[in-house]
């Protein structure tokens, strides 16, 4: 299998492992914002993007192994890991898997799953309809979002609409089978008791108001991991978006 990814920017090497159904062409300003202080390797992961559909079913141990495969290609033994939201579940199984190529472990808005809480189960809503799915979800990236709060906040309006707007983009059946294959392989995520096999510098991000990842799943992740920090960020699931602090 033949992993599509993008190698660039200078500095600390780093693994970027990307969130649900998000492509490098969907995570641009994400990836080039860490390319402007590190050398960032990223992919599409299997059944996503310019990788395409690879048949399933999809196990987290794949995802990471898919990246460790990806790691020797480029001649990379070591790097720093950093996996946000789906990304963070993929970079935990690699971490755990492979610890001694992580050289510090960066994850955000993310779930460990089992005792130390799972992230909202997404495959539940695959088939609904896009109008009733996108009110369902609004809410539960920020849990602030509720009307009279969104028509008293612009920027959080206006990251509500473009929430929204994404569940009417035209997906072809191709790109909605890698995405429900994906979603199949987060509902059983679960290394809960192997995180602390982790021993690098590990920070652990999480937003206040996330009802995707709550911040207590952040929690139980820092809590397992010896010597791991937790930083809570005034935002949701995307606040790296809402906080200046998280890109500080």
């Amino acid at each position: 299998m033949r992993l599509h990814h993008e190698l660039g920017g200078s500095g600390p090497r780093v693994l970027f492992f990307n969130g649900s159904g998000a492509t490098l062409e969907g995570s641009a300003i994400i990836i080039n914002g860490l390319r402007e202080f590190a050398t960032v390797l990223a992919h599409d992961q299997r059944g996503l993007g310019k990788t395409g559909i690879i048949d399933g079913p999809y196990t987290m141990a794949q995802y990471a192994r898919d990246a460790a495969d990806l790691l020797d290609h480029v001649g990379w033994s070591t790097c720093i890991v950093v996996g946000i939201s789906f990304g963070g579940m993929v970079a935990q199984e690699f971490a755990v898997t492979y610890p001694e190529r992580v050289e510090k472990f960066v994850l955000l808005c993310t779930s460990a799953g089992g005792e130390a809480g799972s992230s909202y189960p997404l495959h539940a809503d695959i088939d609904l309809d896009p109008a009733v799915r996108a009110d369902k979800q609004v809410p539960i990236f920020d849990t602030r979002f509720t009307p009279e709060y969104l028509a008293n906040d612009n920027f959080a309006s206006a990251l509500a609409t473009m929430l929204r707007d994404r569940e009417f983009v035209p997906k072809s059946d191709e790109v909605r089978r890698g995405e429900v294959m994906q979603l199949e392989a987060r509902r059983h995520h679960d290394v809960a008791d192997r995180l602390h096999h982790i021993a690098c510098p590990t920070l652990v991000m999480a937003g206040r108001y996330d009802g995707i990842a709550p911040v207590a799943n952040s929690e139980a992740i820092a809590a397992r991991i010896p010597g791991a920090e937790l930083r809570t960020y005034e935002g949701g699931h995307l606040f790296i978006a809402q906080d200046p602090a998280a890109m500080a």
